[in-house]
């Protein structure tokens, strides 16, 4: 059997060593030939590298590992490259939640003026990333789940319209499915969902059992109603994060039709999640206060016995064993099914084609071939069109280095809504992130 080289981007992230660990675990599956973590901050990335050398030598001891800074060491001759870069760190993500929380919206990773944020941040230094990777490694599969994944995919839908092997793909809609199993007692490979949406911003239409053909939609509605929602991992998640979950109960009395992503919160009561956001203590303290001191605590535990043996606390996360299985059905034409970014051209009959959605899709060495979903409903339609029009003035915005549309997309985005508040915000994300973002003029 084949044997890969992948390189992670974004070696020291907290995620990492789960990452790892899934690798272990998975290696009759996939087996590696390489294994390399790339990061630019060396003094991070060092932490999750040491432990990597000892949970290598002990379970993976075929397989090379190593971390670098160095982009040519990193980059050559790479089968996959898995992305999760988080351009400007936790010290910027803070900003992207407190300073739209200063003026009443909400101050959130991925939507509304944090994603704007993070989004510009993270295009300039993707795009970078991508030259890079295709000097080196000119036929590797990239694999991006960086955030904030819709505007960073128009992004590479623009500057690489003619690259096939970038994969655009986010773990939430499959963690909502991995959720659906929990609360209807089954696993989560017996169930064969119908979703359609943007990043972070869609629905569930229907949710099959695979062996009987039976739409459980109506039951896990009925469930909702009775129990309410928790994530399929509850017991390792932050209270943020049970609070997430939680509200899909109310989005689902509000609008029955479907089962929402957990998202879909922030752009259907955008005034109630600003005012529950805490302005003092928003996720990326919450993030920092545990996860992160978890985590590289538990990797010195390890590198300071020299061994994994007794000590190795780290769990595999759903989201790295489910990025493995994509590369899995990449590398070995299983065409297996994912809900994967997309360009549109009529996987949702009724918006446009050059949109960036997201759909289930079968998924093979020739890449995805989505499932078309037909037309939608008015109000999600209006719903959609109305964020998509927004991440496409952000990356006009970073284009054209124009003020114009950068405030347009602001003021547009369902967490806004705010022409004067949109301006206020918009000059102070332009200060916090002067040395990231292109000058808008």
């Amino acid at each position: 059997m084949k044997k890969y080289n992948l390189v992670i981007v974004g070696g020291g992230s907290t995620f990492t060593p789960g990452f790892l660990k899934s690798f272990c675990h998975m290696k009759e599956q996939f087996p590696l030939g390489k294994l390399v973590l790339f990061d630019i901050d060396a003094e991070r990335q060092s932490v999750i590298g040491e432990f990597g050398k000892i949970l290598f030598k002990e379970l993976y001891p075929e397989a090379v590992f190593h971390y670098t800074t160095d982009i040519a060491e990193a980059y050559q001759d790479m089968d996959f490259v898995f992305m999760q870069m988080r351009v400007g760190g936790y010290k910027m993500r803070e900003l992207d939640e407190k300073i739209p929380l200063q003026h009443g919206i909400i101050g959130q990773e991925t939507c509304g003026p944090g994603g704007f944020a993070y989004g510009l941040r993270s295009t300039k230094e993707m795009i970078k990333a991508i030259y890079d990777i295709r000097q080196y490694s000119p036929n590797a599969w990239i694999l991006n789940y960086s955030n904030p994944a819709a505007i960073v995919a128009e992004a590479l839908r623009r500057e690489f319209p003619n690259d096939k092997k970038i994969l655009n793909i986010c773990d939430q809609p499959e963690n909502v499915v991995r959720s659906c199993s929990r609360l209807l007692g089954c696993h989560f490979k017996e169930l064969d969902p119908v979703y359609f949406g943007l990043n972070h911003y869609g629905w569930f239409t229907h949710i099959y059992n695979k062996k009987t053909g039976e739409d459980l939609l109506p039951k896990l509605r009925a469930l909702i109603a009775e129990r309410g929602f928790l994530p399929q991992d509850a017991e390792q998640r932050d209270k943020s994060w049970l609070e997430t979950y939680g509200m899909v109960k109310q989005l689902m009395e509000d609008f029955p039709d479907y089962l929402p992503n957990t998202y879909n919160q922030y752009y259907l009561y955008p005034d109630y999640k600003a005012k529950h956001l805490d302005p003092n203590f928003t996720r990326a303290n919450e993030v920092m206060a545990s996860r992160e001191k978890r985590v590289f605590e538990e990797c010195k535990v390890i590198i300071n016995a020299g061994t994994t043996k007794g000590y190795i606390n780290i769990h595999e996360d759903a989201h790295a064993e489910f990025m493995i299985e994509v590369a899995m059905s990449i590398a070995y034409n299983k065409n297996d099914r994912f809900i994967i970014i997309v360009e549109n051209y009529g996987a949702i009959n009724n918006l446009p084609d050059d949109g960036m959605v997201e759909v289930v899709a079968e998924l093979g060495s020739n890449g995805p071939k989505p499932m078309r979903v037909g037309n939608i409903p008015t109000f999600y339609k209006g719903l959609l069109e109305n964020q998509l029009a927004s991440e496409k003035l952000a990356i006009d915005a970073y284009y054209e280095g124009s003020y114009q549309k950068a405030l347009e997309s602001l003021t547009i985005n369902r967490t806004v809504n705010d022409a004067k508040k949109a301006r206020i915000i918009l000059d102070a994300l332009i200060e916090a992130n002067k040395d990231y973002w292109p000058e808008l003029k």
